[in-house]
C-alpha cells in the first residue's frame, strides 16, 4: 500500500511538469505555422510543410477567400427618383366629348421624387408628376394634369443581407405603395372639364433593378383614383376617374 501511494504522489507530482512542456509545444508549433504563412504571403515560393500540423489547423492561409466575394454596402438614408412612362389605355376612364366616348391614346406621365429610407422594409416619398393626355378620334383635343403627391413604399426583402460579418446587398427588391396626392386638370379648349382634383388613393406595384452600389430602375404600375373633376368636355364636374400608367424611373441613393 505504502508503494502505491508513492506512486500516485510521483504521479501527480509529474503532471505539471507535462502540461508546462504542452504549453511550450503548443506555442512552438503556433509559430511555425505563422512563419510559413507569413513566408507565403511575402514570397511566391511554396515552403515545406510545417513540423507541427496545429499551425495549418489554426491558421487561414492568405488568398483561399476570393476577395472579390467580399464586399462592404453602406445602408444609404435618402434618394432622389426621376423618370417617365406611359398611359394604359385599358385601364383609364374614357373622356368625354359631344356625347361620345374616347379613350385615351398615346398619353404620357413624367414623375421625380425624394425619398427617405426609414427602415429595411419602409421607406416614403414626396413626388411632383405631370401628364398629358391625347384621346383616339379627337386630333385637336388633349388634356393636362399636375400633381403633388406622398407616397408610404413597403420593400417584399431586405435590401441589405448580413451573412456572419460580410453585408451582402440584394439587386432586385419587390415592393408596393399607398398614398395620396393633389393636383389641377386642364382640358384644352370650350368647356374642358379644368379644376381642382384629389389623387386618393395612389397605388403603386413594381420592383427595382440595382445597377451599382447606389444607382437602379424602378419599374411600377401605378393606379389613381381622381376626385372633385370630370373627365372631359361638356361632362359634369366632380365624380370619380381611375387612371393607370407605368412608370419606368432612375433611383439615385445618397
Amino acid at each position: 500500500m505504502k508503494k502505491i501511494s508513492c506512486l500516485v504522489v510521483a504521479m501527480l507530482v509529474a503532471m505539471p511538469a507535462y502540461a508546462k512542456y504542452s504549453d511550450r509545444q503548443f506555442r512552438s508549433e503556433i509559430a511555425r505555422g505563422v512563419d510559413i504563412i507569413g513566408a507565403e504571403s511575402n514570397v511566391n515560393v511554396i515552403p515545406d510543410d510545417a513540423p507541427g500540423a496545429l499551425g495549418r489547423d489554426v491558421y487561414q492561409k492568405v488568398g483561399v477567400v476570393d476577395n472579390s466575394d467580399i464586399t462592404m454596402f453602406i445602408p444609404t438614408t435618402m434618394y432622389v427618383r426621376a423618370g417617365g412612362g406611359f398611359n394604359l389605355p385599358f385601364a383609364t376612364d374614357y373622356a368625354g366629348f359631344g356625347g361620345e366616348k374616347h379613350s385615351s391614346s398615346g398619353s404620357y406621365t413624367a414623375q421625380i421624387g425624394l425619398g427617405w429610407n426609414l427602415s429595411s422594409y419602409v421607406r416614403t416619398e414626396i413626388d411632383a408628376q405631370t401628364s398629358t393626355f391625347t384621346f383616339s378620334h379627337l386630333d385637336n383635343r388633349q388634356a393636362n394634369y399636375q400633381t403633388l403627391g406622398a407616397m408610404l413604399y413597403f420593400d417584399f426583402a431586405r435590401r441589405y443581407v448580413q451573412t456572419g460579418d460580410v453585408t451582402r446587398m440584394r439587386h432586385f427588391v419587390p415592393f408596393m405603395g399607398v398614398g395620396a396626392g393633389f393636383g389641377h386638370y386642364e382640358f384644352e379648349g370650350a368647356d374642358g372639364s379644368n379644376g381642382f382634383v384629389i389623387a386618393a388613393p395612389r397605388a403603386t406595384l413594381g420592383f427595382n433593378i440595382m445597377l451599382t452600389d447606389l444607382i437602379g430602375i424602378d419599374i411600377a404600375y401605378q393606379y389613381q383614383m381622381m376626385i372633385g373633376n370630370g373627365f372631359g368636355w361638356g361632362v359634369r364636374h366632380g365624380g370619380v376617374d381611375n387612371i393607370s400608367n407605368v412608370i419606368a424611373s432612375f433611383r439615385v441613393n445618397f
